[in-house]
């Protein structure tokens, strides 16, 4: 039986741990590959994956120096079905998303850590902008079809986590001295509704019901360690786009990609669908 020594917390498997302990125990705990499809249609849900994956790249590369239009014209020059990647990135150069934070450091893809309890926490932030006076803003690229409501996105562990190590451990982007939570801001910015960016201004207070939180899972956790298994869900609706369900006789069908996002459109309980970018290969062109 699996263990949580030595096992490195991140936004996306203490989300899975909040919504369904024994997805959590099978996906990072035993590692068991289950060959169900997440949902249906399979093709056109792995070609957006894979679209957010190479929009992700382009961003990355485009803030790293690369010019816009070297970047335009391999998607100009490509053969593979890409209109929603072109939209966004479209999209992308329209707005400049944190430009208007100028003057400004800019720090892409920031991998932070932090000791949580006896574990350790981390996170990999698409861009960190640094403003004069000490400021910081995290931006996050989201390329979802429907825009998730304030308050889904204000429950999800990534709006939580990804300040509270900023805070905790970003110092060496600020001199030496850690970011004041006051002075910290957490940014959604959408491919698909680029003029309604969703913020989220940090606190003291905030940082500090983060911390009790994030303690109280991990200690959740090391309660269940050891279990044979984890319990399951009560909300049966996360099923329908675990690839665990038929393990779990929580049902064979996969649900469908436009049920996800009709449900995180309308009451903010829907699956979750974060994607192992370094996991997606990326569009050849």
């Amino acid at each position: 039986m699996a263990s949580t020594d030595n096992f490195q917390y991140s936004q996306a498997s203490l989300q899975d741990f909040v919504h369904c302990r024994r997805r959590f125990q099978l996906r990072y705990l035993e590692r068991r590959p289950w060959p169900a499809v997440e949902s249906e249609p399979a093709m056109e849900n792995e070609r957006t994956m894979r679209q957010g994956a190479e929009f992700h790249h382009m961003i990355q590369q485009h803030l790293l120096g690369i010019p816009a239009e070297r970047l335009s014209a391999r998607l100009a020059g490509s053969d593979q079905p890409v209109e929603g990647l072109r939209r966004w990135w479209g999209n992308y150069l329209e707005h400049q998303p944190g430009e208007a934070e100028a003057p400004a450091r800019r720090y892409v893809e920031v991998s932070l850590a932090a000791s949580l309890g006896e574990h350790t926490l981390v996170a990999k932030c698409d861009l960190v902008i640094v403003q004069p006076g000490g400021g910081a803003l995290i931006l996050d690229w989201k390329t979802a079809r429907r825009k998730p409501r304030r308050a889904w996105l204000a429950e999800r562990l990534q709006t939580r986590i990804y300040p509270y190590l900023l805070v905790r451990a970003a110092a060496h982007l600020n001199g030496g001295q850690p970011f004041p939570p006051e002075q910290v801001e957490m940014r959604y910015w959408f491919s698909d509704f680029p003029e309604a960016p969703e913020r989220f201004p940090y606190s003291q207070e905030q940082y500090q019901a983060d911390e009790a939180y994030l303690l109280g899972l991990v200690a959740e956790i090391a309660r269940l360690d050891g279990e044979q298994t984890f319990p399951l869900t009560e909300d049966v609706r996360q099923c329908r786009f675990c690839v665990y369900r038929s393990l779990c006789d929580r049902g064979v069908g996969a649900g469908r990609w436009e049920e996800e996002e009709a449900e995180l459109d309308t009451d903010g309980e829907a699956a979750d669908f974060d994607l192992d970018f370094d996991q997606i290969a990326e569009i050849e062109f």
